[in-house]
């Protein structure tokens, strides 16, 4: 059976086609100088030979390689150049898998933990995968995602086993709702210098000393050093504050506190790191 007529010259459209692009994108190569244009035939329409061919599917190898159009010239060109950006592109696309790694972690991490728990780090889930259902309050995964995302997933963590000791600890969960209930109570009607700003700080300040206690107790502090040895060894990239201070995102978080909530937030702090905060055990 004779092979069919080989044309020694196609036209625009089956040259994108065979080489997988389209007639508009050969125009911009044409028009950025990539692709040398080449002769009309006779219908004023442009003809495209085998050596036109061999460049263009050159061209769509190294585009589909991310290589940036550019740099392609420059490569067929001889440049040096194109090392640099290979170099560039190596890194940006090692950046990417990085990334999708951490999706593909994070989608896993989901799966298996559930919703909306999974959707905390995975050093966060790590520490909290063992609590029975129902154990963490949906206020409870509030404020470990706000943590996380002014601290970071270390943070968070460290926060973590605050609510580890809460959820497994019954007398320190009812003291925490107490102070919970009291401290809403400190609205715009109460004024800063009322004596329950103080009594309640000092309440504060020796349930957390109750509750870090507990937690060292726990041995909780050696566990986490053995999960942090592990996530250095296998990191996704996790953590959504970077490039964010402390200070900054905290100012961006709309807090509606009174000022006698304010005041006793400040004496919370000023208890707990003065000199006469509680002992740690």
């Amino acid at each position: 059976m004779p092979l069919p007529a080989i044309p020694r010259r196609v036209k625009i459209g089956d040259a994108a086609a065979f080489a997988g692009t389209t007639p508009r994108a050969i125009r911009h190569y044409h028009a950025i100088g990539l692709l040398a244009e080449p002769e009309r035939g006779g219908d004023d329409r442009r003809r495209y030979g085998y050596d036109d061919m061999i460049r263009l599917l050159w061209i769509r190898r190294m585009a589909e390689a991310s290589i940036p159009l550019d740099d392609i010239r420059a490569a067929f060109e001889g440049g040096a150049g194109i090392e640099r950006s290979l170099a560039r592109l190596e890194r940006s696309l090692a950046a990417r898998a990085a990334a999708i790694e951490a999706q593909r972690a994070a989608v896993t991490r989901l799966r298996e933990v559930g919703s909306p728990l999974g959707l905390l780090s995975a050093l966060v889930t790590g520490r909290l995968r063992d609590l029975p259902p129902g154990a963490l309050r949906s206020d409870d995964l509030d404020t470990l995602l706000v943590t996380e995302r002014v601290f970071g997933p270390l943070g968070a963590a460290i926060q973590a086993d605050r609510f580890i000791a809460l959820a497994t600890h019954p007398e320190l969960r009812a003291e925490e709702d107490r102070l919970a209930e009291a401290e809403a109570d400190l609205d715009d009607t109460v004024s800063p210098d009322d004596p329950r700003v103080e009594e309640l700080a000092a309440r504060r300040r020796d349930h957390e000393g109750a509750l870090a206690a507990t937690v060292e107790g726990s041995g909780a502090e050696e566990s986490l050093d053995a999960l942090l040895d592990r996530e250095d060894e296998h990191a996704d990239g996790e953590g959504d504050g970077a490039g964010t201070s402390v200070m900054e995102a905290l100012g961006r978080m709309p807090y509606d506190f009174s000022p006698a909530r304010v005041r006793y937030e400040e004496r919370v702090l000023e208890l707990l790191h003065g000199p006469d905060r509680p002992p740690s055990s």
